[in-house]
């Protein structure tokens, strides 16, 4: 039976989630693409700024469930920023302490917005290091280590209670292609994917669900060959998504297709989507953009019409120093000027 506080907490977290609106759907169409309707299912505007507020609620409830979590449990989580300020947002809420363990080339942004719900921040070299010194780090300080990339795909319930599924085919209801033809989704731990994919399939429905890949990422290699122990000797560059181990959560069964998108593409893209909408977006955006181009490119090529859908991840406004300083841009991505001019064409 679980004691008072875990019911307080969980009830706590359950009153957050009810103040709390669904994410807008934007919808635009571009000229080069008729009879395309493409719609942003913007994450961004979670009261913790992006996606992972749905997975940091949903691993805090399965910790708490689970009797992992109790009164003043320290919260450690492996994450390159995004999932750590969600994290840090309800550990906050709970009255927990929490930390960060997270590549020292992390967003500035991110980083003091984890400090600012109360979280610590500990640094490392590298993305691979991150696991490790989470779990030392937990054992050391009796405290509960949130391991997002095993647990995302098992914490969301992929059927029903809002999940990001649901709420996308709810929120397409009425519009003029309310089934999509294709759903895409980068991955960082794979939740999403998995969550977007069962519920897919649970529905009976012919949507097609494309995962793109940023550069020093192996999912879309284990997703080809299906060899769990693949690895990369460095980090994804588009921070938040790509990883350099096959994660738990990634489930490539439930994938139709995969599609890899070079750095200097995802951040182009990124750009181009910043005019579309006239603010910007975070690099993980970019690379949905950019899959969901090229898909609109095929269907546009077959003589198809339909509805596309991929996520606002986050807000560009955590990358000022980084994806928007063309300085870094040139330095840590390369050129974008042939891409960005091919974009240019196809968004004319």
């Amino acid at each position: 039976m679980a004691d008072s506080w875990v019911r307080d907490a969980i009830n706590e977290i359950s009153a957050d989630f009810r103040r709390s609106a669904d994410t807008h759907l934007i919808r635009f169409t571009l000229k080069d693409f008729p009879g395309i309707h493409f719609y942003l299912k913007d994450e961004s505007t979670h009261p913790s700024g992006s996606l992972k507020h749905r997975l940091a609620r949903s691993l805090f409830l399965y910790g708490l469930s689970n009797g992992w979590i109790r009164k003043d449990t320290p919260i450690i989580e492996a994450s390159s920023g995004s999932t750590a300020v969600s994290e840090a947002y309800f550990a906050q809420l709970l009255g927990l302490p929490f930390i960060a363990v997270m590549p020292a080339a992390t967003a500035q942004r991110k980083i003091d917005q984890i400090r600012f719900y109360g979280g610590e921040c500990h640094f490392v070299s590298t993305s691979a290091q991150i696991y490790a010194r989470s779990a030392e780090l937990a054992a050391q300080l009796n405290g509960h280590y949130m391991d997002q990339f095993t647990y995302a795909e098992r914490a969301t319930d992929w059927r029903s209670n809002n999940n990001i599924a649901e709420s996308i085919f709810r929120q397409l209801e009425g519009e003029p292609c309310p089934i999509p033809h294709t759903l895409i989704m980068s991955a960082g731990t794979g939740g999403t994917s998995a969550t977007l994919g069962r519920y897919l399939r649970y529905r009976g429905l012919p949507t097609h669900l494309l995962v793109t890949d940023p550069d020093n990422s192996v999912f879309y290699d284990y997703w080809q060959s299906r060899d769990p122990t693949l690895t990369h000797h460095c980090g994804s560059r588009i921070e938040g998504i790509g990883r350099p181990r096959v994660e738990p959560s990634f489930l490539p069964d439930v994938i139709d297709e995969m599609l890899k998108i070079p750095d200097a593409t995802s951040v182009s893209a990124m750009l181009a989507l910043e005019k579309i909408l006239g603010r910007r977006v975070g690099p993980s955006t970019g690379t949905n953009f950019a899959g969901m181009l090229q898909v609109a490119t095929q269907m546009k090529a077959r003589g198809e019409t339909g509805s596309l859908v991929t996520l606002i991840c986050d807000s560009g406004e955590r990358y000022p120093d980084t994806y928007y300083n063309p300085l870094w841009v040139d330095e840590h991505i390369g050129d974008l000027s042939d891409i960005s001019s091919l974009l240019q064409g196809c968004l004319k």
